[in-house]
């Protein structure tokens, strides 16, 4: 194999979708075409491309994009890494960089606030020890997630570390902030034991909360100048160890030059011991409302059925819900979770799906019918098949989902990670211009002056509520939309559907039920209850849809259906029975004109397909007897949703495959204006490229097959939850509930939570950019700014906090 010059790379690409020989040819030729690469070759056997190119022209995302171009894809894998000893964000944005300076690494997001890594790799270039170990020599650690003993150990360990320290440098710090306090004048009236002004106490007292309390900020102070950058830790340890020094100085010049062994000049040790305590108690405040801000996650995890009752070679087997398999038979008693996604093969019962639909009324269950891991068996015995367990249940896919949401960035945020980046230090370089102007001008020779003004504007300024601004948000506003049953698929779907002007609603399944109903009874010549008892009995041995929701229409109300004597179906028609001895004719027009039927209701019947209803016309023995009417009935929910809406300002707009005239019946009654009728599938999509080309922001509603290319798309695609996989993996969001009145909760949410982005934003910022200023002329203390610098990250986070309590 050729060397590689110093300026070309080599890359190695685990190819996926090759068939034979001739597709590896392809891909190679297609790769050597490429400006850039030097050679490419592709091995058809261990299905890898291995390519050496020159990095200035070209990178592995434009190789990726030209074997996608090609009709093959790469194999990428994704891992998630629990990052442990960031201090602020620009440990977050140091990590980032590292990780996506490896060869072989496509992406990698690092989020502050859950400090977790996403990162998108090739397997052939890197692996996750190499992650680990460049984690490691940024002067962090890196876990990988699974190998968690326990979901948020490390948090709750971090919390009695913190905890213990606090309590030691709170005792400690007491007496010299006692003594501190004494200075001021209107105090004077306290009283102060003189050991307590004791220069030698007091270095006592402050050694152990600089070295061994403020440890943690040498270390990371250490590691981040090491890497060639600089974080909160680097401004902490600078500001500290300059007034713990200063003090050390001041102290064994006074030993030597006074016979004095009780008073000492005025020192600076309480500056940094009560600094470092008020930093340590604002990480332990930002540690444990962090943990706060995945509420929602351990909410739905709290959902899952923690064990399950299992038939194995005859017996009845308790097991947890882990060891459950796929093909399992369970049992599932009445109050009881179900524990995995299944399907029922014998027992009847009513399960409450709330947990995942809203709706309140429990489903009733029969052999043949589906149940969902998590929700609660009401009052029947159900013996299940598992068909979807661990990671493959519908709970286990909503949790990810979350997960991955809270753990992305929206783009808001890239902001704040190049503010973050750059931030300490041009504060470093202020609180030196500052230390200058008061040493040589201000206060001329007046070093201490000088230096306490230089401690404050290094304190004042940590970036940490910068870092927590948007992260904290995303988390708090993702988790409270998946209480109300909206899952977005990440922070920039969360941010871009506060965007949304128009919204395309997809008619069937979404504006409607999806499902045809019986909706009129008109009987002419005999009681209903006869009448409908004649038309059960002819539909009932039909299988058109329509039949069914005629005869389900029946049953529900109490009325016993007899057997037929004959049936025929007559297509293009309708039907021919013979019940009770009686011919009965259900259908169209053309029925009874063929069998000589006299009908004279045909206006009604227009009337009712006027309104979007399919009426059918009833004959008993030759002579017209009704008609009945079915249809697609909307939703209870869909006209509120449609209004609620309209109030935010939203073009609605509903699409359809029916004709015209039912459509404009349906949108009628929700108050939708806009309606595209006779769209066939594919044409959903140039529906929405029309509208975006008027420069609108569109969001597409839909829950079938053909409403993926549309979902898409648009710049939001927002799928129904009881709709199909395939729109659901299209779509950007996916809501749950399958009630229209999530849409609005999902836009409501979105421009809840961007409102609070900007909030935590305005405040980090302004609080930065003013505090700095009124520390460099000398009007903060450098424990007074401690105190705030800790305040400051701490109101973020209980800021963000406010969405979990958000109603709609």
């Amino acid at each position: 194999m050729q060397a590689i010059s110093k300026e070309k790379k080599q890359a190695t690409l685990q190819l996926t979708g090759m068939t034979c020989a001739a597709c590896a040819i392809k891909i190679e030729k297609g790769l050597n075409k490429l400006e850039g690469v030097e050679v490419a070759n592709v091995n058809f056997a261990i299905e890898r491309a291995t390519v050496v190119y020159d990095p200035e022209k070209v990178d592995v995302a434009q190789m990726e994009q030209r074997i996608q171009k090609l009709g093959y894809d790469t194999a990428k894998e994704t891992t998630d890494l629990q990052l442990i000893g960031m201090t602020c964000a620009a440990c977050a944005v140091k990590i980032e960089k590292g990780l996506n300076k490896l060869p072989g690494v496509l992406k990698a997001t690092v989020n502050f606030a859950m400090e977790t890594a996403h990162v998108e790799y090739n397997p052939a270039d890197v692996s996750v020890s190499d992650m680990q170990k460049k984690v490691e020599k940024l002067g962090y650690q890196a876990v990988p997630k699974q190998e968690e003993a326990k979901p948020g150990e490390h948090r709750q360990k971090e919390i009695v570390r913190q905890k213990r320290k606090l309590f030691i440098s709170a005792i400690l710090s007491l007496p010299l902030l006692w003594s501190m306090v004494s200075h001021f004048s209107f105090t004077s009236w306290i009283w102060m034991p003189d050991l307590f002004m004791n220069p030698w106490f007091q270095l006592v007292l402050a050694t152990p909360v600089q070295f061994y309390v403020g440890k943690q900020f040498y270390v990371g102070a250490f590691k981040a100048l090491r890497n060639k950058s600089a974080n909160m830790d680097v401004l902490v340890a600078l500001g500290t160890s300059a007034a713990y020094f200063y003090s050390l100085y001041l102290t064994l010049e006074w030993a030597t030059a006074s016979g004095d062994t009780h008073h000492g000049p005025a020192m600076y040790y309480e500056t940094s011991a009560v600094l470092i305590t008020l930093v340590i108690l604002g990480k332990l405040f930002e540690v444990l409302a962090k943990g706060r801000t995945s509420e929602a996650i351990k909410t739905l995890m709290g959902l899952q059925a923690k064990s399950a009752l299992v038939i194995r070679d005859g017996q009845e087997l308790m097991i947890p819900v882990e060891e459950v398999v796929a093909g399992d038979i369970v049992l599932v008693k009445p109050g009881e979770k179900v524990p995995v996604d299944g399907e029922v093969i014998d027992g009847a019962s009513a399960v409450d799906e709330s947990m995942l639909t809203g709706e309140s009324i429990p489903v009733e269950k029969k052999a043949g019918d589906t149940v969902i891991g998590a929700t609660i068996n009401k009052n029947g015995r159900l013996k299940v098949k598992a068909t979807k367990v661990g990671k493959e249940t519908a709970l286990a896919q909503i949790i990810k989902v979350v997960e991955e949401a809270q753990g992305s960035k929206a783009p808001i945020q890239r902001v704040a990670d190049l503010i973050s980046g750059i931030f300490v230090p041009i504060v470093v370089g202020i609180a030196l211009v500052a230390f200058l102007v008061w040493f040589f001008w201000v206060t001329p020779g007046d070093f201490a002056n000088a230096l306490e003004k230089a401690i404050a504007i290094l304190v004042i300024a940590c970036p940490c509520a910068l870092g927590l601004a948007t992260p904290t948000s995303i988390m708090a506003g993702s988790g409270r939309a998946a209480e109300l049953g909206v899952l977005f698929k990440g922070g920039e779907h969360l941010e871009a559907t506060h965007k949304i002007e128009a919204i395309i609603l997809d008619k069937t399944g979404t504006v409607t039920k999806g499902k045809p109903e019986l909706t009129d009874v008109v009987a002419e010549q005999i009681d209903e209850q006869s009448f409908l008892r004649l038309v059960g009995a002819a539909e009932k041995n039909s299988e058109h849809p329509l039949a069914e929701a005629i005869v389900s229409g029946i049953v529900t109300k109490g009325i016993e259906i007899p057997d037929t004597d004959e049936f025929e179906a007559i297509p293009g028609f309708g039907i021919r029975a013979v019940v009770e001895g009686k011919e009965v004719l259900a259908g169209t027009r053309k029925l009874m004109t063929k069998y000589n039927v006299s009908v004279e209701q045909f206006e009604n019947m227009s009337r009712l397909e006027q309104a979007g209803k399919t009426a059918m016309l009833i004959a008993i023995d030759g002579q017209y007897a009704g008609m009945v009417a079915v249809a697609d009935t909307i939703k209870d929910t869909s006209k509120e949703a449609v209004a609620r809406l309209k109030q935010m300002g939203i073009q609605v707009i509903m699409i359809t495959g029916d004709n015209e005239r039912t459509a404009n019946a349906i949108a009628k009654q929700v108050g939708i204006d806009h309606v595209l009728a006779e769209v066939l599938p594919e044409g959903k999509a140039e529906e929405v490229k029309k509208l975006q080309a008027q420069g609108k922001k569109v969001a597409m509603v839909g829950d079938g097959i053909n409403d993926a290319p549309a979902l898409a798309v648009a710049d939001i695609g927002m799928a129904i939850g009881t709709g199909t996989d395939v729109a659901m993996e299209a779509a950007d969001v996916t809501l749950m509930r399958g009630d229209l009145n999530s849409i609005a909760d999902a836009i409501f949410m979105s421009r809840k939570t961007m409102s609070n982005i900007r909030q935590n934003l305005f405040w980090a910022l302004g609080y930065n950019t003013l505090g700095i200023p009124i520390a460099a002329i000398g009007l903060l203390a450098p424990w007074i700014a401690g105190a705030a610098m800790a305040l400051s990250s701490v109101s973020v986070v209980l800021n963000a906090l406010r969405l979990q309590r958000v109603k709609v």
